[in-house]
């Protein structure tokens, strides 16, 4: 087959590059011609909160990726639509996961489907957005209805997809996040990271926004302290802020927290993942909204056991007391799971579930599912 991937790829950084990466790299080995087609123009730097939206590596040697897509130049959706459909793949892969993209994508799906032969497939990560804006549901409306069929990985994505459509969907849980290496020897990522070994620690890890829940876990971290039960323990949080920095900084200092607190706020180059997931115990997940998160599949790489709250499709991910702990959002709740995983024992225990559950995530699986909704959409068609 001819497959055309459109998103998020090299010099793209971050979790969404690498799913489109490695989705085109396992469509590759089965035989079939790929090309990825990327951004020239990703956000544009008013609208994006980090400090860099690529980064500096070489391109992927053993990718087709080429940059053709401006989010918001309409002359270009027109064009690289046009292309397409002149060059007529099978199915076009797009990976959808805020509102932002709906025109871009929307009409390039539109006018590349013309041809009566190219179908339109959608890994979708997200249809409400976890910031919500007034143009949102016309947005998702534009773009999701023109999509021939859906791989989602929450059953929340699939309930607010069907308000938009009622085109096939097919569920695959997101895949393990294998780029980022093998678990080192955790004194070698202390040393690594400028930790003391003689210290334990957990671990925050990702972009820092509202909806994930940082204060949450601050809250419980204060709560902790007050019962005496930090001493030789600290929290990293790890990751660049696309929130507003100061109103955590001022939680940190009024729970006294200064000591406790590591912050390395930038973003997470990918060889440097496997030292942070090394280094910690154990990984919170205090979010207050979700529908799946990439930062749990890099947690069943490395077999670090998980503290997630009750919300979207974390607790279908991360079974409680298998993986790890599941708790209600509440800053009482989380200092409560962290207090009782805190021991060796158990530990231990939810390591070794990690290693079992984390055989249910290939890519594979994923791209089989893709490879299988397309052959449903195209008999339908």
């Amino acid at each position: 087959m001819k497959i055309t991937v459109l998103g998020p790829a090299h010099p793209y950084r971050g979790g969404l590059a690498a799913i489109m990466e490695t989705m085109a790299r396992v469509f590759g080995r089965r035989g079939h011609e790929v090309v990825v087609r990327t951004f020239t123009l990703q956000y544009p730097s008013l609208l994006f909160p980090g400090e860099s939206q690529t980064v500096p590596t070489p391109a992927p040697q053993d990718l087709r990726i080429e940059r053709c897509v401006h989010t918001v130049n309409p002359f270009n959706w027109w064009r690289v639509g046009r292309r397409i459909r002149r060059e007529r793949p099978d199915f076009i892969l797009m990976k959808y996961w805020t509102p932002f993209m709906a025109p871009c994508f929307g009409t390039i799906a539109r006018i590349a489907r013309r041809n009566g032969h190219t179908r339109l497939l959608c890994q979708i990560d997200n249809v409400e957005p976890h910031e919500h804006h007034l143009f949102d549901r016309p947005l998702n409306r534009y773009f999701l209805r023109a999509v021939d069929g859906f791989v989602y990985m929450s059953e929340q994505v699939h309930r607010e997809l069907r308000a938009y459509t009622d085109a096939p969907a097919l569920f695959s849980p997101h895949p393990l996040f294998d780029h980022f290496g093998e678990r080192v020897e955790r004194g070698r990522a202390c040393l690594r990271l400028g930790l003391e070994p003689s210290v334990r620690y957990a671990l925050f890890f990702g972009l820092v926004r509202d909806y994930k829940g940082l204060d949450l876990l601050l809250d419980a971290w204060g709560r902790l302290r007050r019962e005496g039960r930090t001493a030789e323990r600290k929290l990293i949080v790890a990751g660049e802020f696309y929130a507003d920095k100061a109103p955590y900084l001022r939680q940190i200092a009024e729970l006294g927290l200064q000591d406790e607190v590591l912050l390395y706020d930038r973003f997470i180059p990918d060889d440097e993942v496997k030292y942070y997931f090394s280094a910690a115990d154990f990984v919170v997940q205090p979010y207050k909204s979700a529908t799946q998160s990439g930062v749990t599949q890099v947690a069943y790489q490395f077999c670090t056991p998980m503290i997630v709250t009750r919300v979207g499709g974390l607790p279908e991910i991360v079974p409680d007391d298998r993986a790890g702990f599941v708790c209600e959002p509440e800053a009482g709740e989380v200092a409560r799971a962290i207090d009782r995983i805190w021991d060796d024992e158990t530990l231990d225990r939810l390591r070794a579930g990690c290693a079992e559950e984390r055989k249910r995530f290939s890519w594979e699986q994923m791209c089989s599912r893709v490879a299988e909704l397309y052959e449903r959409v195209k008999s339908e068609n």
